[in-house]
Order: structure tokens, then C-alpha cells, then sequence
């Protein structure tokens, strides 16, 4: 998609990282929890708890875990209530940031989002300040080692996709939420090997970054993905590869 940044090429690179440093299995926990508490525990009957559980699967997560934390959120087991929260603002060189959270305690979180944002010359906005700038999409990553482009791209339009894109090693198919499960259950019976897969808040355009700016953006991208309350962050920045490079060096 045209309004498609750099944040999610990058996060998804940092991956890896984040699983050995323990964020992504508490990211997972949470959303496991929450998801059943909205939804019940039958994967079958709740889109949304089975993405998180397939999720899990992909990182490896322990099966005890998984089970624990649906039945927190059942109810079955005693557990922390967690309450889902979006904060809304602007970083440096005027970047949109939208984030999602969960937490158990809402004034200690947008207290430490307020910090973050102005460390880095940004401000936290009011709700609806930048989420008008972005729209809810399925997106799914697909490992390209070995796959026809035509094929993959025929399988995911007449499953319903909108749009797919080679990205590095990756084809990135994007999809209404209404038909997301049904385009990934396309390309899992087509025997394509999914990478990720979730709903993402995609931004209508992009704004370019440069220089002390882009340091800027990508240290503040950084500072909250690394928050513990953090489950998303979106934004709708563009960052020529070199200087990521050369940041990275």
C-alpha cells in the first residue's frame, strides 16, 4: 500500500531480539488473556484469541503458558485485569504515532507515554488527534524463498485480498479485517508458509525523515516499543534505507 512505512520492515527485523529479551511472550500473554476475556477460550469461536495462539505457536511459546493465560481470562484462573488503551500523538518532524496498549494501571501508562514522547521532541495528542490517519487492515507476511509471485498473488486476490507487494524476502498481502481470517486460511491450505499475520492500523500516506529527525524517530519508535505496557506501535514515517544503515553502524 502506498501509505505502508518503514516501522514494520524494521520491528519485524527486531524480532528475534525482542523474543530473547522476554518482551514478546508478555506481549503475547496479555493479548491471550484479553482476547479470551472478550471473546471466551474456544479458539474456534474467537478469531481473535486463535491469531494470538497461533502467534504464540510461531515463537515457541511454552503450551502451559498459552493455557494459563486463556483461563485468566476466563475467569478459570485468578489474574491481573488488564484494560486496553490507544494513545494518540506526534514525534519528531511531525510523524503520526499510534499506540496500542494494555495495562493494569491506565495513570502510570500515560504518564510514562507523555515522558516518552517529549524525550524525543514529540507530544502526546488527544484521542482521535492522529488515528484518522490510519486504517485497519489484515496484513500477512509470506516467506518468498522458493514461491511464485503469480501464485501467491492469485491465491490471495481470489481469497479477497486487496493488495500484495514484494518487501525484501517477504510478500506483504493486505486485506479488509472482515476477510483476514478467510485470505489466511486461503494461503495456509495453499501450503504457503505465513510469516506473521494480524490486523495493523496502516497509515493513508507517509511523511520522509532525515537526518537528527530520523535518529530521533527510530529512537523514539524504539523507547516504546521496549515499554512493558506496549502491545503496537503504528506510525506513518518513511526512512531511506542508508541512513537506517547508517544509524545501525
Amino acid at each position: 500500500m502506498s501509505g505502508h512505512s518503514k516501522w514494520s520492515t524494521i520491528k519485524r527485523k527486531k524480532g528475534k531480539a525482542d523474543a530473547e529479551r522476554g518482551r514478546l511472550f508478555t506481549r503475547l500473554i496479555k493479548e491471550i488473556t484479553i482476547a479470551a476475556r472478550h471473546g471466551g477460550g474456544d479458539e474456534n469461536a474467537n478469531p481473535r484469541l486463535r491469531s494470538a495462539v497461533q502467534a504464540a505457536k510461531t515463537a515457541n511459546m511454552p503450551l502451559a503458558n498459552v493455557e494459563k493465560a486463556i483461563k485468566r481470562g476466563t475467569g478459570e484462573l485468578p489474574g491481573v485485569v488488564y484494560e486496553e488503551l490507544t494513545y494518540e500523538g506526534y514525534g519528531p518532524g511531525g510523524i503520526a504515532v499510534y499506540v496500542e496498549a494494555l495495562t493494569d494501571n491506565k495513570n502510570r501508562t500515560v504518564a510514562e507515554m507523555r515522558h516518552m514522547f517529549s524525550k524525543y521532541g514529540g507530544s502526546l495528542g488527544e484521542s482521535g488527534s492522529v488515528g484518522w490517519m490510519f486504517t485497519k487492515k489484515g496484513v500477512i507476511m509470506i516467506d518468498a524463498t522458493g514461491v511464485s509471485e503469480d501464485d501467491i498473488m492469485m491465491a490471495a486476490l481470489d481469497a479477497g485480498a486487496d493488495d500484495m507487494k514484494k518487501e525484501d524476502d517477504m510478500f506483504r498481502i493486505v486485506t479488509e479485517p472482515a476477510k483476514f481470517e478467510i485470505v489466511k486460511k486461503a494461503l495456509t491450505d495453499a501450503k504457503f508458509k505465513i510469516d506473521s499475520a494480524e490486523i495493523s492500523m496502516e497509515p493513508s500516506n507517509t511523511i520522509k525523515v532525515e537526518g537528527k529527525a530520523a535518529e530521533s524517530v527510530l529512537k523514539l519508535m524504539d523507547l516504546l516499543e521496549e515499554h512493558e505496557d506496549v502491545q503496537n506501535v503504528y506510525s506513518n514515517f518513511d526512512i531511506d534505507d542508508s541512513v537506517i544503515e547508517s544509524l545501525d553502524s
